[in-house]
């Protein structure tokens, strides 16, 4: 029989009437033929009862200097909380439901506390659930390693725990359910003619969630592209398809191409951005190198780097840039900084085959009086780092000009 697994997020589960919801996306997949796992995040955000930041802050508040094993088993109970919840949910409504930790599940971790990877998964407890035909709800953010510590997994846990689990289980498809319709062509926060995109592969999902979009978590997708498995982003309210994550794409959609080809899918940013522009009066390269290393030890991660003889320019967020100031005053550097910066980034896997991209993003920014303060680009992503106040006119343009 077909396997599919179902992670829901948490506001996709934090109250009665969402978890009603649930049950009504399990019963449909198994109406269609699936045999179905779910995958479930803490119940809420920050603020709720039994939310992952809450549940921490509870000894945080207390105790800040505890050790980061105990506060892995205080961020492991909230999504242990909503598997037993919503196995009890499905249990009510008439589905044979059994909730599973993490290491119930068959996730052994790395044994790195915070930010554990997932080194194998041995999910014969789920494969058991699964053949009596239950439906196994497993905690996800979480597992243990050999030593039976629990291990969470950082950001992006839960998505990255039902795409292991599918690929465990041979499943044909993940379905991640979150509070958007699906993949959109740029934040619908800040620009409402965004639209949902249909089909996206696995590199752009991943460039997208790198330049700043927040649907799912670039882990996630690499663990789905390494095994080839079907993602689909949706949410459980809406009755659309989402968006289905592949390998394969769909350059024949939208409009400025080339031969039917297809050049940008969507539009990312991030804001909070400062940019650093460090001079040098000679061309020591030990110099050069002691500035990135002395910014690399202070965990401080650099972005959009252009390094020319006489010139470094690099960006930070905005909360590091005071320790990036500090390191480079004690290096006795002459710099410049530009403080309330965003990045805006066009990404498309067809870009690299369509000549003239990168000319028709600079005309719209242009013709729009927005100022591009540096660039950076790979295969599929042109960066542009522009002032915070020009983000949205930015986005608007570039969403026009490449149709989306």
């Amino acid at each position: 029989m077909k396997i599919v697994v179902q992670k829901y997020g948490g506001t996709s589960v934090s109250t009665p009437e969402k978890r009603e919801m649930v049950v009504r996306r399990v019963a449909e997949a198994r109406e269609n033929g699936y045999q179905v796992a779910v995958v479930v995040s803490a119940m809420g955000r920050n603020g709720d009862p039994y939310s992952t930041d809450t549940l921490k802050s509870l000894v945080l508040q207390e105790h800040n200097d505890v050790s980061l094993r105990e506060l892995d088993l205080i961020m492991s109970c909230g999504e242990i909380i909503s598997a037993t919840i919503v196995a009890a949910t499905l249990v009510k409504k008439g589905i044979i439901s059994r909730a599973l930790t993490g290491s119930q599940a068959g996730l052994l971790t790395d044994g790195c506390y915070g930010e554990a990877e997932v080194v194998d998964c041995r999910p014969e407890k789920v494969k058991e659930s699964l053949a009596k035909g239950e439906v196994p709800v497993i905690a996800g953010f979480q597992g243990t390693d050999s030593k039976g510590e629990v291990n969470t997994l950082g950001r992006g846990g839960s998505d990255t725990t039902a795409v292991i689990l599918g690929a465990a289980l041979k499943a044909e498809k993940v379905e991640i359910y979150t509070d958007v319709a699906g993949i959109m062509t740029a934040d619908p926060v800040l620009l409402k003619e965004a639209r949902i995109i249909e089909q996206i592969t696995y590199g752009e999902v991943c460039q997208l969630a790198y330049e700043g979009a927040k649907v799912i978590h670039p882990r996630a997708v690499e663990v789905a592209m390494r095994n080839n498995i079907a993602v689909v982003v949706r949410n459980p309210d809406d009755s659309s398809r989402g968006t289905l994550i592949t390998g394969e794409s769909s350059l024949l959609q939208g409009s400025y191409s080339t031969r039917g080809r297809r050049a940008v899918t969507a539009i990312a940013h991030a804001v909070n951005l400062v940019q650093f522009l460090i001079e040098f009066k000679d061309t020591d390269p030990w110099k050069e190198l002691e500035i990135f290393q002395r910014i690399g030890e202070a965990d401080v991660n650099i972005d959009m780097i252009s390094v020319f003889p006489s010139v470094k320019a690099f960006t930070v967020k905005e909360e590091d840039s005071g320790r990036v100031e500090d390191i480079i005053r004690k290096l006795g550097l002459t710099y410049r900084l530009e403080k309330n910066c965003a990045k805006v980034s066009v990404v498309g896997v067809g870009m690299h085959s369509i000549p003239g991209v990168m000319a028709r993003v600079v005309k719209a920014l242009n013709e729009d009086n927005i100022k591009i303060l540096q660039s950076g680009d790979s295969n599929i992503t042109i960066s542009l780092l522009i002032k915070e106040d020009d983000l949205y006119r930015a986005v608007k343009v570039l969403h026009g000009t490449f149709n989306l």
